[in-house]
Order: C-alpha cells, then structure tokens, then sequence
C-alpha cells in the first residue's frame, strides 16, 4: 500500500512523492519521475502493473511530482528532482525501510530526460533508466516545428496561453495542459517556453554535453519509430557514454513508437523490462 509524502515545501507549493514498500527489508529504491514534455503529468501517471513488477523484483518505488513548466522553469525543476534524492537520502529513511546507498532514478520521455539529468547532480543515483528520453534540448530536433505534430490540428497560441496558470502547478492533467505542449512542439517554441534560457547557455541543461567519470551506469530503451522523441537521441547519448567509457546500454524496440511500455502485454515489452530488472540488480544489489 503506498504512503503519499511530501518531500518538498514552500511559501506557495508542495510537491509529493508516492512510496510503494517492498517485502523485502532494506531493499533498494527506483526513483519515478512522469513524462509529459515538463508540462503536464503527475506521479500517478506510474501504470500500476509496472509498480507490481517493481514491488515483485524486490525494489521499492518512490513516484515523484515535480513543478510543470511554463509555470515553472527548467532550472527550477531541476532543483526538484535534486530535493527528491536528497530527501531519500536524509528524511525518507526516517519513516521507510530501504536502503539510501542503492537508488536508481527510472523515467519515461522528459522523465527520461530528466533521470539521465541526475547523472550530472552532486547527489547521484547508483543508476539511470531512461525510456525514449533525450540528453540534447538544444538540437534542431527541439527547436523547429515537429512534423509529427504539424500534422495534427492546430492549436493557436491564444489558446495554448489561456491554459497557462497563474499559480505553480505541480500536478498537471493531460486534458487540460497537452495543448500546451502541442502548441510548443507545432512552433518551435516548447523548449523556450519550459526554460527561458538562451540557446548558448541550453548545454548545461543537456546531459550528452555533462557526461564526466562518475556518470552512474545509464539503460536506455527507445522504439526506432519514436515520432515524438527522435531514437537518435537515445544512439547519441549511449555513444557519448561509451566515450567516457561509462557502462551503458541500449535496448533498441524495433519499430517501437513513443510509450512503447504501454502494450505490457507484448514480448518485447515484456523482455525489455526484464532486462531492465537485470540491470537494477547488478547495480543495486
């Protein structure tokens, strides 16, 4: 049965994480953090018979919420996502069994994006899951209009502006806040609506440009038929990794779309996360 904390408080917002115990005592933690292009999402968003998977293969999971963009910015979301391990680190351990030394950060799409972010905190994961996420937003991939998305029907900029909340928004419906996003990604405007930072000073904000020697050891998955985050991210941010020759992997989906994980009921699926179980024991356990 999950435990819903709040591991961050201010002035004028909280953000809660949902902690799901395993049996199993002093068991490492996975770290969840949602997708939802850093603005829409919550930590409910985690499908329930992947926190079963998880929970069976003796991890527990801490599903996190975090500030949405544009009501908040990157670097301020970043900060979140820090107060997140550091509260495992410091306070969960006073009202949780786990072990605070083997944590792995697990996310999907800007989750994905924001796990292999941790990998450059000062407070590190032991390792790094991403599914189809992205270590580079200052590529041309995220800065021209999505062909993906032009396809769709267009959303106005007024409209997209009218669901833009004047308060900080931590949980964040797709109904209400996708607009937003594919108004961002039809003009090539998403990446400068959920940061405010100029071009030139995007690259500290990308973890393929971050990798040093203590990198944690990164698995990603990505479906190369993925037309919302381009597979190419995935391939440039194992090759950057080997580089520095930090252990990584990449399971390949052939002809995977974008939330792949989604069909459980499939093999591949099924032995991706498999594999994934695989590479959490040999980092945690």
């Amino acid at each position: 049965m999950k435990t819903t904390v709040v591991y961050k408080k201010a002035q004028n917002f909280e953000i809660q994480g949902d902690f799901y115990p395993t049996s199993i005592q002093s068991a490492p933690v996975i770290v969840y953090i949602h997708g939802g292009g850093l603005v829409w999402g919550s930590r409910e968003d985690i499908k329930s018979e992947q926190v079963d998977f998880y929970l069976d293969a003796g991890f527990n999971v801490f599903s996190i919420d975090y500030r949405l963009a544009p009501e908040t910015k990157l670097p301020e979301i970043k900060t979140d996502i820090e107060d997140a391990l550091k509260w495992l680190k410091e306070d969960g351990i006073k009202q949780f069994d786990y072990n605070p030394d083997k944590i792995a950060v697990i996310g999907g799409s800007a989750g994905g994006y924001l796990a292999l972010l941790t990998g450059t905190f000062d407070v590190k994961p032991s390792a790094i899951i991403s599914f189809y996420g992205y270590g580079d937003i200052s590529g041309e991939w995220a800065h021209t209009p999505s062909l993906h998305y032009s396809k769709m029907t267009a959303v106005p900029k007024e409209l997209a502006d009218m669901l833009v909340s004047n308060e900080v928004i931590t949980v964040g419906p797709i109904q209400k806040r996708y607009a937003i996003y594919m108004h961002g990604r039809q003009s090539g405007d998403w990446i400068r609506k959920v940061t405010d930072i100029n071009n030139t000073e995007l690259k500290s904000y990308c973890p393929l440009y971050l990798i040093e020697p203590t990198y944690p050891p990164t698995l990603m998955l990505h479906g190369t038929m993925d037309e919302d985050v381009p597979y190419e991210q995935s391939v440039l941010m194992s090759e950057a990794l080997t580089n520095v020759s930090i252990e990584n992997q990449l399971i390949t989906i052939p002809n995977g779309k974008h939330v792949f994980d989604e069909a459980w009921g499939d093999p591949v699926v099924q032995d991706a996360f498999n594999e994934v179980i695989g590479f959490l024991r040999k980092h945690l356990q």
